[in-house]
């Protein structure tokens, strides 16, 4: 038991050590665009952004960082996402008998799942699909600025791939100032973004499984079903409700054509679930909007890839103890499944501390700054999903709001994964059990 719990302190180690480094190279004079050291809060706050995959920033990345300081991001962001994905994957391996709270979702049944000895072909995916993704997404997004914007060779590679390696590991760092609103109405920009984005987020249990599988449905397991058949959900209901709420808004969707407003609908409803890149101003939303975009960014996408939030599969858990209790049902299920007393805990207790945790950001940063209720609320909600949508106020926050918001992005990504690990693993079990007596509820 103590072999298998080392990882759960070596993950958030090796995470701070890349944090670490990567702060000391943005803190030296080479990485800034005027050769001047940057803050070391500043430095601190971007690497912690980039390892973490979050895209939160306090500079402008295009113009505050030289190219060896966008380069050094690059790279964090890289080995956060290869990292992340990986560590995910094979710590939920190490964990039993599957991947985060898959372990105690999926049955008996489905023995199609990864077991620990596929451990070399997890890896050889999560490099396969890295290496051939990024490298079509880069081709694509430099022949556009080239071919439709006169980008000269050296610049559009630069801006396709870093766009490329963004876009894949969820990290949304853009290496234009907008990040991609000046191309609001180029389907060719922002369609390929998106299903990089859609493909990271559905994680790499759900790869290895539609590889094994295809499009089965009956072949997959209860976890690629649940994260598909939510990731599906979450897309068709964020796009309406943003299309709806922003359609006549003249800051956001208003001024644009049809197609316009549907494609950066889609766009959007996208980016809240962990990537970050914006083609709309998110400081202009109406509040009911922002309302939707705490729902999405809270849940965030599917477990083991790179991903923030709560997960899909927590929630879907917690809304099916909702509905057996409603309907009076003995057991919680899903898909002709039903689920284990220990994964509902799972589930719930990542909700509360994940509340929790966003709850008490929010309260404090409340108490040290007069910026606007909602817009800290966006902020906590964006860090501790990993999303990195911003309202505009991440800049403004004093240092000690800044300090908060690191904290949560760190918490966010590595914790996540090392909760969802030590509760798979479980506790050492009492040799007693106290007489039983219910309170009240409700």
């Amino acid at each position: 038991m103590t072999a298998l719990r080392d990882p759960i302190r070596l993950i958030p180690a090796l995470f701070l050590t890349a944090i670490a480094l990567g702060t000391l190279l943005l803190w030296l004079p080479i990485s800034t665009a005027d050769g001047t050291q940057t803050a070391f809060l500043t430095a601190l706050f971007t690497s912690t952004s980039a390892v973490a995959v979050t895209g939160l920033i306090v500079v402008d990345t295009a113009t505050y960082w030289s190219p060896f300081g966008q380069g050094v991001i690059l790279f964090l962001f890289q080995i956060g996402g290869f990292g992340i994905m990986t560590a995910a994957s094979l710590f939920g391996l190490m964990a039993g008998r599957g991947f985060g709270l898959r372990d105690r979702i999926a049955t008996q049944v489905e023995r199609s799942r990864l077991e620990v000895g596929d451990a070399r072909s997890v890896l050889k995916l999560v490099l396969a699909i890295t290496l051939i993704v990024e490298a079509a997404l880069a081709a694509i997004l430099t022949g556009r600025f080239m071919l439709s914007y006169n980008f000269p060779f050296g610049e559009a590679l630069w801006h396709g791939t870093f766009h490329a390696i963004s876009a894949f590991n969820n990290a949304g760092f853009s290496s234009f100032s907008d990040s991609v609103m000046g191309f609001q109405s180029d389907a060719v920009i922002l369609l390929p973004i998106m299903l990089a984005v859609v493909l990271t987020a559905l994680g790499f249990p759900v790869m290895q499984d539609l590889r094994h599988h295809g499009v089965s449905w009956r072949r997959w397991t209860l976890h690629t079903k649940i994260t598909v058949s939510g990731t599906a959900g979450l897309l068709l209901g964020g796009f309406l409700a943003i299309l709806a709420m922003e359609w006549a808004n003249p800051d956001t969707l208003g001024s644009m054509s049809v197609g316009a407003k549907i494609l950066n609908a889609a766009f959007h409803s996208v980016m809240p679930r962990t990537a970050g890149f914006n083609s709309l101003d998110v400081g202009a939303f109406h509040d009911e909007t922002l309302m939707a975009n705490y729902f999405l960014m809270f849940i965030g996408g599917g477990s083991a890839g790179t991903a923030g939030g709560i997960k899909i599969t927590t929630f879907a858990v917690l809304l099916a103890v909702v509905l057996s209790e409603v309907l009076r049902r003995k057991d919680a299920d899903v898909f002709g499944r039903r689920f284990g007393h220990a994964v509902e805990r799972q589930a719930l207790t990542v909700v509360v501390l994940a509340g929790s945790l966003i709850f008490g950001a929010t309260t404090y940063l409340a108490m040290i700054t007069p910026l606007p209720f909602e817009d800290l609320l966006f902020e906590s909600i964006s860090a501790f999903s990993t999303v990195g949508l911003s309202t505009g106020v991440t800049a403004e926050l004093p240092p000690a709001g800044q300090i908060v918001i690191i904290a949560l992005m760190f918490i966010g990504r590595v914790g996540t994964i090392t909760v969802a690990t030590a509760l798979a693993l479980g506790g050492e079990p009492r040799p007693f059990r106290y007489p039983e007596e219910n309170p009240i509820v409700g």
